[in-house]
């Protein structure tokens, strides 16, 4: 499986295989379970759900950052690419983790829509 490389792609796949429902149902699965309060309708605007999600990962990282860590690790998030993010820029690393949690949720969807 290739990843989208940008959000607008990921978007688009996602739709074009009517699986852009399931995830964001993927996502306030993972959210609930890292005991964060966010719970997106189904059928929330591609870019409303950037901006909210970009949003809710910014104030994780500057007020609960033991939390933003648990939501990584419960969504699996690759700790490499993590690593790999320039930190110095709070709201740009926050816009690059969202991205990265998107990618892998996505990779979920993607899995268990393909072989199941």
């Amino acid at each position: 499986m290739q990843l989208p490389q940008t959000f607008e792609n990921l978007i688009s796949e996602a739709e074009r295989l009517e699986l852009y429902s399931k995830l964001i149902q993927q996502i306030n699965k993972d959210f609930l379970l890292a005991n964060i309060n966010l719970d997106f309708e189904e059928d929330i605007l591609p870019s409303s759900l950037k901006y909210l999600l970009h949003e809710v990962v910014f104030k994780l990282i500057q007020e609960k950052f033991a939390d933003y860590l648990n939501l990584l690790y419960i969504i699996d998030v690759s700790e490499e690419k993590i690593k790999q993010l320039d930190g110095s820029d709070t709201l740009q690393l926050s816009e690059n983790v969202t991205f990265l949690i998107l990618q892998r949720e996505w990779q979920k969807v993607w899995f268990r829509h393909k072989y199941s």
